[in-house]
């Protein structure tokens, strides 16, 4: 291992110019407008795969955008890893807050400024390159390798998940290796195990056939605003528990172990509030901070749209108002029957005044990972050896639905090895990666293949 990290350290200067190279692809892939620039992006990511070493590379077109594939089998007897990323990445708007052109990276303050930089290109291509450092130096990896990158992770992976039941017999690994998850805090080696999955749905009020003017008909005929207004109010109680019936039916106790893990992590309430510009936190009663954000479901309204909103005034009684309410669901819960259950329950609160319709626009399931199989095991040796410290465990509050779909089709487990940090503008201007996780990034990856061999 020793030339092989030896290796890693002396070539950062040249990754970092091949990373700005794949990061300068202006890979969207919610715009119809950048279709090309996607091809153009598996293009790159193949040959790339070609070049380090891989001897079966295949771009598979979907009906979106395309599925780039990589193999190298040449440790029979030995673990299969399955290495997981996405090419595309988020829209760049509003582009005046970027303080460089988001598609031309930087580097300042030891990090590197870009679209991509961290979500998802930084991250994947510490794979990329620790198995080609291998090849370079001591001839071979020492698992089996198979690549599977995505464009579509950004808007849903609506055609990587019946490829994932389609290819299975292509895609058999031992274990699924992601990084697209951040670590606890800078300079904190951390392997996730869990993510809340998601549910989102519509809530659409609707009274009078057009809109009225409030100085002839308020007073006597119900403004659809006050009334979702009303029926928002309705979906938490005092103690901010959601009031939803079986909301709770299903959810997982948090295990002595987590709670022990989770003491050790020493979140300050007062400085995570001061951090996002809040006097107070504010929760489920009789829960921590971290237990609120892991391991506890939660019920969002994420925006309002209804009546006029110019500038200006406009005397009105709007026809309609409609609510986005999201709910972060955690392991046990089902998505599916929480969007029953929340239909019905909106229905019998709504006043007779309006009709209420509700719609279901998309949802994921929660994953959770054991954390004391041999892979995990392997993941938090990695991270350690790179980082110089002890990994921590721990879970996070956003989702990665195809999570599940990985360890579901393929029944295998996955380890979420994660380098970025939540501070690194991932989705906003000015997105960035430390270099010094960059580096441990491609130190981390090494390790983990090195020791996933041992098993």
């Amino acid at each position: 291992m020793e030339n092989v990290i030896n290796y890693l350290n002396s070539n950062i200067s040249n990754y970092l110019e091949e990373l700005k190279e794949y990061i300068r692809i202006p890979s969207i892939s919610t715009l119809e407008t950048h279709k090309d620039e996607m091809i153009r992006c598996s293009e790159y990511i193949a040959n790339t795969f070609r070049t380090i070493g891989m001897t079966r590379v295949e771009i598979f077109p979907t009906e979106g955008h395309p599925i780039v594939y990589g193999e190298w089998l040449g440790k029979p007897g030995k673990p299969t890893v399955l290495i997981y990323g996405h090419y595309d990445v988020q829209p760049v708007d509003p582009l005046n807050l970027w303080d460089n052109p988001p598609f031309e990276p930087i580097i300042k303050d030891e990090k590197i400024f870009a679209r991509g930089a961290n979500d998802n290109k930084g991250q994947n291509f510490t794979h990329i390159k620790s198995v080609e450092a291998f090849f370079k130096t001591v001839g071979e990896p020492p698992v089996n390798i198979k690549y599977i990158f995505e464009g579509e992770e950004e808007i849903g992976s609506g055609n990587l998940v019946p490829f994932l039941k389609e290819k299975q017999d292509l895609l058999k690994c031992d274990v699924v290796l992601i990084s697209d998850t951040s670590m606890y805090a800078e300079d904190v080696p951390t392997i996730t195990y869990g993510l809340r999955g998601l549910l989102y749905m519509e809530v659409e009020v609707t009274a009078a056939n057009r809109d009225l003017h409030s100085g002839s008909y308020g007073g006597a005929v119900a403004n659809p605003i006050n009334e979702l207004a009303k029926i928002i109010s309705q979906l938490h109680d005092k103690n901010q528990k959601v009031t939803i019936p079986n909301f709770y039916k299903d959810v997982l106790k948090l295990s002595k172990q987590e709670k022990d893990n989770f003491k050790r992590l020493k979140l300050s309430d007062k400085e995570y509030a001061k951090e996002v510009g809040v006097k107070v936190l504010q929760g489920e009663k009789n829960f921590t901070t971290l237990e609120r954000l892991w391991v506890r479901p939660t019920l969002d309204c994420n925006g309002i749209i209804g009546g006029f909103t110019e500038k200006g005034a406009k005397t009105v009684l709007p026809s309609k108002a409609l609510a986005k309410i999201s709910m972060r669901l955690v392991p046990n819960q089902n998505p599916e029957k929480i969007a029953k259950e929340f239909t019905k329950y909106i229905k019998k609160i709504a006043p007779k005044c309006v009709s209420v319709d509700v719609r279901t626009l998309h949802y994921g399931s929660p994953a959770m990972v054991p954390i004391n199989n041999n892979a995990m095991k392997a993941g938090a040796s990695a991270v350690s050896k790179a980082f110089g410290k002890k990994a921590v465990f721990i879970r996070e509050g956003g989702s990665i639905p195809i999570i599940v779909d990985f360890v579901n089709q393929l029944k295998t487990p996955a380890v979420l090895m994660g380098f970025g940090l939540d501070s690194d503008n991932i989705h906003s201007p000015n997105e960035h990666f430390l270099l010094k996780n960059f580096k441990n990034g491609l130190l981390a990856s090494a390790y983990f293949l090195d020791e996933l061999s041992k098993f």
